[in-house]
């Protein structure tokens, strides 16, 4: 294949932690002691500080005075999550490239699992991924992104290898668990930067011409709460649609058959739907046009189209719906497949969190004394 990166012979390669923070100050510490708490220790951390409004720079300061190999970036204004990442791409020197959020943990064997994984793969893969905890702004167990058997294995399938057509199906990946191949992004230009988020278009463009490859290992807790991009993507005339639209005309002038056009028509359909459920009613028209450009408007989508044209209000609806659609999957069945390892998993959590929390209280205390 064109453009194929080479095998790695490098038996200790560098791995480049790209960490972006906006406004994530009570979740910062825990995230950035899971970096340097790894276990591998070929790791540069690179540290872009996209203009908060919070203490997140106060606390990212701590961290620079005590580890002055952290590379770091300090924005005058927010420029957005993918120039963001993009800035610290360009002084990345790693083989391998985390993109790491403010307010998510590693667990301590993740880079080191990621890495002998990596160097096992086809010179064509250009991403590996695995499963994740979900956990909540307290650091608790919420949900597992696959369910999982007593010994922590996926019960599910998740799609490996060649997974372009799935990554028009549907949502599988879980970002924060990614390890990207330095060069194979690079080639790919790095993150749209004219998005306002990156997930879906990387893996589109990514999974054309190289492979995703799944591991089936925990080693991120990915952090639900009210500002994260997931909880966003619920409210009322979001922004994060009108990039899913840009990306669906890419995935189009990629697909090479009627099948691809198909499963990519089926998505679409999807995201009328939500444009009805997040009141996004002007994106609908431009949807419907690119719908009918892949294949046909089915008399389903018609009806949905009619209610964006109305008007008709139903997100607040829509939220309580998945709230509790939410809440359910976060129950039952998944927790206590998990209990075999989420009590080791979280208690590191909450332990990093704690011990960043109590630090300077001792401090404190030690000098009152």
């Amino acid at each position: 294949m064109l453009g194929a990166p080479k095998e790695d012979i490098n038996p200790h390669p560098l791995v480049s932690v790209i960490l972006t923070c906006y406004n994530q100050a009570p979740y910062l510490e825990a995230a950035i002691a899971s970096v340097l708490s790894q276990t591998y220790p070929y790791i540069e951390l690179i540290i872009i500080e996209n203009a908060s409004t919070d203490q997140s720079l106060t606390i990212i300061t701590t961290f620079l005075n005590k580890h002055p190999a952290i590379r770091f970036i300090q924005n005058r204004e927010n420029i957005g999550l993918c120039k963001a990442f993009n800035q610290g791409l360009s002084l990345a020197e790693g083989t391998y490239i985390i993109d790491f959020s403010g307010d998510d943990i590693m667990l301590p064997e993740r880079v080191g699992q990621q890495v002998q994984f990596f160097s096992q793969q086809p010179a064509d893969c250009g991403l590996i991924y695995g499963n994740a905890i979900y956990i909540d702004a307290h650091t608790e167990f919420c949900s597992m992104h696959f369910p999982i058997d007593s010994q922590g294995l996926s019960l599910d399938s998740p799609p490996s290898g060649r997974v372009y057509s799935d990554i028009l199906h549907r949502y599988f990946i879980p970002a924060p668990t990614m390890m990207m191949r330095a060069e194979t992004i690079r080639q790919l230009g790095g993150y749209d930067e004219d998005l306002i988020y990156e997930d879906f278009d990387l893996w589109v463009r990514l999974s054309r011409d190289y492979t995703i490859i799944y591991q089936d290992t925990i080693h991120t807790l990915i952090r639900k709460h009210v500002t994260s991009l997931s909880q966003q993507v619920l409210l009322r005339k979001n922004e994060i649609l009108k990039s899913t639209l840009t990306v669906c005309h890419k995935a189009y002038a990629l697909n090479r058959s009627k099948q691809e056009n198909g499963i990519l028509a089926a998505r679409i359909r999807t995201f009328i739907r939500k444009c009805w459920y997040t009141h996004s009613f002007d994106l609908v028209e431009d949807f419907r046009i690119l719908l009918e450009q892949v294949e046909f408007l089915d008399r389903y989508t018609k009806i949905f189209i009619v209610f964006c044209r109305l008007r008709l209000p139903i997100n607040r609806v829509y939220r309580i719906i998945h709230r509790i659609l939410n809440f359910r999957g976060s129950c039952g069945i998944d927790f206590a497949r998990s209990v075999v390892i989420n009590k080791n998993q979280i208690a590191y959590a909450c332990r990093i969190y704690s011990n960043l929390s109590r630090e300077p209280r001792r401090k404190k205390n030690q000098k009152s004394s």
